[in-house]
């Protein structure tokens, strides 16, 4: 099944946002379902009430949703996870003093560009889930001595369309679960960022500067996505 664009699009600010849970021990302390529901049920707020003021304010509402992605979330280490082995520690390790310097630098930059661009990007997105229904399917036997689980989700669109999104969790030192990538039908959001990444650092010669440089997030989406 080919999927919208702007179904992506809002998934993954989505995505970002439940990456940015709460700091408090409401949510930090539950397993992945209850997590996953709460968070929906927060985002959804914020949509239902967007479309009173979004066209004639459309900053309040990326402030919203940017205040919510800047609570608590490691803008840092999911720029590190797009950029890679590029950004990676056994490579880090292996540069001399100027070439740690530099992708120090380099990963700041990437990390205030996917930051930027993240909310401006996919925010609009999440408009079109004002009234879409949301049920999760699975996550009530998870071990709790797991460090890793996947919630699947089930969205129902307009008409008879159906979504499945696969919520792949992670469990952090301090026992609080955060959610690491999302899987919107077949498409490996994470992953398909990486490869891009990947693929222009080697188109670059490996000039991750230039890279940076020249990312654009609209411009990294899927490109079999079906754009409606």
């Amino acid at each position: 099944m080919k999927v919208s664009a702007v179904f992506v699009k809002g998934f993954m600010t989505l995505v970002l946002t439940m990456l940015a849970l709460p700091s408090g021990a409401q949510v930090n302390d539950q397993a992945p379902k209850p997590i996953i529901e709460f968070t929906t049920t927060q985002i959804m707020t914020i949509i239902e009430g967007a479309p009173d003021y979004f066209d004639e304010d459309p900053d309040r509402f990326y402030g919203e949703i940017g205040a919510v992605l800047d609570a608590t979330i490691d803008w840092r280490g999911f720029a590190k996870g797009v950029m890679g082995e590029y950004a990676s520690n056994a490579r880090y390790k292996r540069l001399d003093a100027d070439g740690k310097k530099a992708l120090r630098a380099q990963l700041e930059a990437f990390t205030d560009i996917i930051k930027s661009g993240l909310i401006r990007t996919y925010a609009k997105g999440l408009l079109a889930f004002s009234g879409s229904k949301f049920e999760i399917v699975d996550g009530d036997d998870i071990d709790p001595t797991a460090r890793s689980a996947s919630i699947t989700q089930l969205v129902y669109g307009s008409g008879d369309q159906t979504y499945t999104i696969r919520y792949q969790m992670g469990k952090r030192r301090d026992g609080s679960w955060r959610l690491r990538n999302l899987i919107v039908e077949d498409i490996n959001l994470g992953q398909i960022y990486q490869n891009q990444f990947a693929s222009a650092a080697k188109a670059a010669n490996g000039d991750v500067g230039r890279v940076v440089a020249e990312w654009n997030v609209a411009a990294n989406l899927p490109e079999d996505l079906d754009d409606e």
